[in-house]
């Protein structure tokens, strides 16, 4: 029987792991929605083109978009059922006896069963999260793969040796495809063809007529139209003038563009064009667009006027570098339109390299000039930043950044012709264009930047100071980090790169068994904010509505809200931290390492920190009390916060006293609890005054002034006998003490009102002079009659002074 029994279970069990495997695999094949086999064909397919030298980029770049799709999805397959996968952890844990059986509990059989029930469930829900998470490594690492491949093609083709345009073997067929290529702008027509052309030209021609005159005015009167609205504007004398005038210069652009492309229509319209010049003809607007908006940036960075220009230069410098701008547009522009007649005609890069160099060596001496040109913008700088200032450094930020971006200009205007010249065509194309777009793209946020100042400057009414202030700094630093992707893809980077980048930076990086994304410090960054404000504006509304109509003094009123504040923060954080899923337990061993550091290197930073608290609960001293710490200085405290204690002196200056010397020291509270204080006056009279007589003029004088106390009331003593008075005081005790030296002053005015009445004498120091043995003067005294004697003189007689001093 127990054989038996033990057969069946065995089965029993057999079968259930079957069905139990039968689940999982059916689990794992639906993936959160994924069609497995669908992928595995896809992968199996990458992974033949990743190994076929021979594949095209084309057919790469189709297949990383596909798998990148698929891994969007495996990732987030990956988050599938996370709740309840916690939540049977948990169950699990809390089911499983300890390893070492040290609690002494003895597992029962319902125990068991219910956690191998719980572990088939977690094994269920794990199944598709893991099939996605291998999925997943699979898709990631093809679509490295791919990237790779591309790099090392976009590398290989950079450093790709043709042949040299300096060759004169090259120079006919060159010639010849350029003239096969312009004559392929025009359709050639048959008799019957030309004369339903005419026919349907005149019917076209009001509007063809229109749209060409048109754009002709537009063309040449929309700039002068742009600067004259901009000079109006300019009297107009409008406080938001050099925003309306940064607005107003994109006319400039607009109406120019306009023309452009009114000229494109008509010459369309004309149907003269063939298939390649009207595919041209398009492209012109466009190419059109993007030469005014370098002209544009030139126009804001080499400003005519020097107040509007963005770098210090000569105005000569500065209408050469608009110039040269100018020049290197136009030169690009015919060099674009003709090497794509070229591409359209399969021509070899021996010939794009013959038309192209030309040109390559026009902009590049063109770059070389701007180059010189940025390069002395150091010089001028200098000279005029110490004329003004000699504590001024020499060399800004900007004049350095503006410096190498001239010493990198002049480097690649001399490389770029030179590799052409020698045969690598890619290369010098690769760092030539790139190199302009640069430099316009770092103009263009250069103006931004200055315009974000300026639009600050209107709306929050600094009225010119914008530029010393912060949120245009971080405006540019935003407008620069926006930039860093469209200079990657000037670059040479792909969108696809972009993008994997941004992939990765969102599926962030991990900490221990967390792993953190952008989205989480978002998250944090918002809850942290928000209980920030809420903390702002419970301590605003205790401070204006509630605590001020209770009984609570005012020393109190500030520490609540100052513990309010200290408690919200904590509280904000720590909600943050949870809300945004941050698992902090991983960094208990920084945290031990930082808690060492703060033992050895900040113990003063958290001793004035504790002592600051201490000083909020206790309150020995409050905000606005009348205090006098070690070291002689005396004033009201304005300011309690957790590291140091602001006083304010009586000569308006501010002393920063750290906590810690405020708990441990001596501190003397003028106005602790209430501002009741008592001012001694001392006073000296002559000897021979009647001291009762005097008593009682200082106790009139005492009794009446208006800051005095009757209870207790003013008292007058007789105290000394003094080297040269008598010494009485008044002692009285003021409603506030913080007048006692307007009270001193007060008394000691009616003091000698009320003596010199009197006729008591307020005495001095007096010293008597007593001079041992006079008769040792006498012979001093009457020397120089004796050698008056000596020499037939006669003798003069003392002065009056020798007389009174031997006398005394």
């Amino acid at each position: 029987m127990i054989t038996i029994g033990r057969r069946a279970a065995a089965k029993a069990f057999a079968l259930f792991g079957a069905l139990f495997l039968f689940v999982n695999v059916l689990a794992a094949q639906e993936a959160s929605g994924v069609d497995l086999s669908l992928w595995d064909d896809l992968g199996t397919r990458a992974e033949a083109a990743v190994d076929d030298a021979d594949s095209s980029d084309e057919v790469l770049e189709n297949l990383r978009a596909q798998i990148v799709t698929f891994r969007k999805e495996f990732e987030t397959a990956q988050d599938g059922n996370a709740v309840r996968i916690a939540s049977l952890r948990e169950q699990i844990a809390l089911l499983t006896p300890d390893a070492d059986g040290g609690d002494g509990v003895v597992e029962t059989p319902e125990v068991a069963q219910n956690r191998l029930d719980l572990e088939q469930q977690l094994a269920v829900l794990l199944a598709p999260v893991q099939a996605a998470e291998t999925a997943f490594a699979r898709a990631d690492g093809l679509v490295n793969e791919i990237d790779t491949i591309l790099s090392e093609r976009q590398t290989d083709a950079l450093l790709e040796m043709g042949q040299s345009p300096l060759n004169p073997t090259q120079w006919p067929p060159a010639v010849k495809a350029m003239r096969d290529a312009l004559g392929g702008l025009w359709v050639s027509f048959t008799p019957q063809q030309a004369e339903a052309q005419r026919a349907s030209l005149r019917r076209n021609l009001p509007l063809i007529f229109l749209s060409s005159l048109s754009g002709l005015i537009l063309m040449v009167r929309g700039k002068v139209w742009a600067r004259m609205f901009a000079e109006k504007l300019q009297h107009a004398a409008l406080r938001a003038d050099r925003v309306w005038q940064f607005i107003v210069s994109f006319l400039r652009i607009i109406f120019p563009l306009m023309g452009l492309a009114l000229l494109s229509f008509a010459v369309q319209a004309t149907g003269y064009l063939g298939l390649r010049g009207d595919h041209i003809v398009k492209v012109l607007p466009v190419l059109g667009g993007f030469m005014l908006g370098f002209r544009w940036v030139a126009d804001q960075v080499f400003a005519r006027n020097e107040e509007d220009a963005l770098l210090e230069l000569p105005s000569k410098d500065r209408s050469h570098a608009r110039f040269l701008v100018s020049g290197i547009t136009l030169l690009l522009i015919i060099e674009i339109v003709l090497l794509r007649i070229f591409d359209q005609d399969q021509s070899s890069t021996a010939t794009k390299t013959v038309i192209s160099f030309p040109f390559t060596v026009l902009i590049s001496y063109a770059l070389y000039r701007i180059g010189v040109i940025l390069r002395t913008i150091t010089s001028s700088n200098a000279t005029s930043a110490q004329e003004d200032n000699e504590d001024t450094p020499s060399i800004t930020t900007l004049t350095r950044i503006v410096r190498s971006l001239g010493s990198a200009t002049i480097a690649v205007a001399i490389a770029a012709p030179v590799l052409q010249a020698v045969g690598y065509f890619n290369a010098s194309a690769f760092i030539l264009r790139p190199t302009v777009l640069t430099l316009v793209i770092l103009g263009l946020v250069l103006a931004l930047q200055r315009f974000s100042a300026t639009l600050y400057d209107t709306l929050s009414g600094h009225r010119g100071r914008a530029q010393e202030s912060l949120m245009p700094i971080l405006f540019g630093l935003l407008l620069l980090m926006l930039a860093i992707p469209v200079l990657g893809l000037v670059w040479g980077a792909r969108i696809a790169d972009l993008a994997e980048i941004w992939a990765a930076f969102r599926r962030g990086f991990s900490v221990g068994d967390t792993q953190i994304s952008p989205t989480d410090f978002l998250t944090f960054a918002l809850i942290f904010t928000v209980g920030y404000l809420a903390t702002r504006l419970a301590q605003g509304a205790l401070k204006t509505n509630v605590l001020p109509k209770t009984k609570i003094d005012k020393g109190a009123q500030n520490a609540i809200i100052s513990g309010l504040g200290y408690v919200g923060i904590f509280l904000a954080a720590l909600a943050a931290i949870t809300g945004a899923g941050l698992d902090l337990s991983s960094l208990a061993i920084v945290a031990g390492a930082l808690s060492v550091g703060i033992g050895f290197g900040l113990q003063n930073i958290v001793s004035n920190f504790v002592s600051g608290i201490i000083l909020l609960i206790e309150r020995p001293i409050s905000e606005g009390d009348w205090i006098e710490v070690s070291g002689g200085q005396m004033g009201y405290v304005r300011d309690i916060s957790v590291r140091s204690t602001r006083i304010e002196t009586f000569d308006r200056t501010d002393v920063i006293v750290p906590n810690a010397d405020l708990v441990s020291g001596t501190v003397t509270n003028y106005t602790r609890g209430n501002t009741l204080g008592r001012v001694i006056i001392p006073v000296g009279v002559a000897y021979g005054t009647d001291t009762k007589r005097v008593e009682n003029i200082l106790q009139e004088i005492a009794n009446a002034h208006p800051m005095a106390l009757a209870k207790p009331a003013p008292s007058v003593l007789f105290v000394n006998f003094g080297a040269s008075s008598l010494d009485f005081e008044i002692r009285m005790f003021l409603r506030d003490v913080n007048w006692m030296m307007s009270v001193k002053s007060d008394v000691n005015h009616e003091i000698a009102k009320r003596f010199m009445a009197e006729s008591i004498e307020i005495p001095f120091a007096q010293q008597d002079i007593w001079i041992r043995n006079p008769e040792k003067l006498q012979p001093a005294a009457v020397m120089p009659s004796h050698a008056g004697s000596q020499t037939g003189e006669k003798p003069e007689k003392p002065s009056a002074a020798t007389k009174g001093e031997g006398e005394e």
